[in-house]
C-alpha cells in the first residue's frame, strides 16, 4: 500500500519530531515509525467505511419524506437508486472488511452532523443528477459515483480535517493519499473482485526475485538518519558560508540530512532519484525557498560525500 514517497515523508516525520524533541532514540524512533504507518492503512479502512453510514441516511431521509402531513408524489414514490445501492450491501455483508472495522473500533455514529452535510452536499452536485437519472442499476455505477464522491467531497473538508485530527495525531496529510486506495478498491469492487485489507507496503503486493523490502528500507532509511544526525547536520552548517545549525530552519536540516543519509547507506538508489525525492518533500514541507535550498545543499554535499567516498553507487546505477 505505502510506497516510497510516502515512506519517506514518514520518516522524515519522524526525524524531525525527535529533533525538535531533542529525544533521539533509535527505538523509540522505530516504534513511532511502525504506528505512522500502519496508521495510514486505518485512514483507509476508516474513510471506507463510511459508505454505509451515507447510504443509511439516505434512506433514513426517504423514510422521513413519506411520514410529512402532505408528502408529494415524489416523496410517496421517491428514486431509490443510492439509498439501495448495492456498494453499501456489498460491504456490510462482507466479514473480513465488518470485522477489522469493527476490531479497529471505530465508527462514524458521533459523526452524523458531519455525513448529513456530506449527504447534502454530494445530492446537489451534477455527478449525482446524472447518475440518480441514468436508466441502469449496476454495482460498477455505484462504485463510480462513490469514486466521484470520494475525489470531490473530503479532500478539502475542514469538518473532515478535525474529525480526524481528533482521532490520531498520524493522520494529518495522510488523507489524499488513503482516498486514492479507497478508489482502488472501488475500482476492483466493481469488477467483482472481493475485498482484501491491502498489505501495507507496496512491495508486499509484488513477488518474484528482485523484489526489495520496503519496510526494511525505510526503517534502515530512519536509522541511518538518526544515527548519523550529527555529522551530517555538520556537514550541512559547514557548507553554508556564514551560517551554522540553529540558523538553518529545522525542517530543512532534516529533509537534507535524510537525503544525504539515504545516498550514503543504499548503493542502488541513484543519487538524481534521491535529491528529487527530498526537494519534492521540502515543497510541501519548507519554506517558500526550501526547494531551492534543499536542491542545492544536497546536490553539493553528496558530490563531496562521493569524492570522499563515502557515497559509492553501484555501477549499474551510476548517477
Amino acid at each position: 500500500m505505502l510506497n516510497r514517497r510516502i515512506l519517506r515523508i514518514k520518516a522524515f516525520k519522524v526525524l524531525y519530531s525527535s529533533v525538535l524533541s531533542g529525544n533521539m532514540s533509535l527505538s523509540d524512533a522505530k516504534v513511532q515509525l511502525e504506528l505512522s504507518c500502519e496508521a495510514t492503512r486505518d485512514l483507509y479502512l476508516f474513510m471506507l467505511g463510511i459508505v454505509s453510514p451515507l447510504t443509511s441516511i439516505a434512506r433514513e431521509r426517504l423514510e422521513a419524506a413519506k411520514r410529512k402531513i402532505a408528502p408529494t408524489e415524489q416523496d410517496l414514490n421517491p428514486n431509490t437508486k443510492f439509498a439501495d445501492n448495492r456498494l453499501a450491501v456489498l460491504l456490510d455483508a462482507d466479514p473480513d472488511f465488518t470485522k477489522i472495522f469493527k476490531k479497529k473500533k471505530f465508527s462514524w455514529e458521533q459523526y452524523d452532523i458531519f455525513l448529513k452535510k456530506t449527504l447534502s452536499s454530494i445530492t446537489s452536485r451534477q455527478y449525482y443528477a446524472d447518475y440518480m437519472a441514468s436508466g441502469t442499476s449496476s454495482l460498477a455505477e455505484d462504485c463510480r459515483l462513490f469514486e466521484k464522491i470520494f475525489e470531490e467531497e473530503f479532500v478539502d473538508s475542514t469538518d473532515l480535517e478535525q474529525i480526524l485530527e481528533d482521532m490520531s495525531i498520524y493522520w494529518n496529510d495522510d488523507l489524499a493519499y488513503a482516498l486514492t486506495y479507497v478508489c482502488k478498491t472501488l475500482k476492483s469492487l466493481s469488477k467483482g473482485e472481493r475485498w482484501s485489507l491491502p498489505p501495507l507496503y507496496l512491495s508486499d503486493m509484488k513477488s518474484g526475485p528482485g523484489v526489495e523490502s520496503d519496510k526494511a528500507f525505510v526503517t534502515r532509511l530512519l536509522q541511518a538518519a538518526i544515527t548519523g544526525y550529527g555529522k551530517y547536520s555538520a556537514r550541512v552548517a559547514g557548507a553554508v558560508t556564514n551560517w551554522d545549525n540553529e540558523r538553518i530552519v529545522s525542517t530543512d536540516m532534516a529533509i537534507i540530512v535524510l537525503g544525504m543519509a539515504e545516498a550514503a547507506e543504499f548503493t542502488n538508489i541513484p543519487v538524481k532519484v534521491t535529491i528529487n525525492e527530498y526537494v519534492e518533500i521540502s515543497k510541501y514541507y519548507g519554506t517558500p525557498k526550501s526547494r531551492i535550498f534543499v536542491n542545492g545543499l544536497l546536490d553539493r554535499n553528496i558530490a563531496a560525500m562521493q569524492q570522499e567516498g563515502i557515497v559509492v553507487k553501484t555501477p549499474a546505477q551510476g548517477m
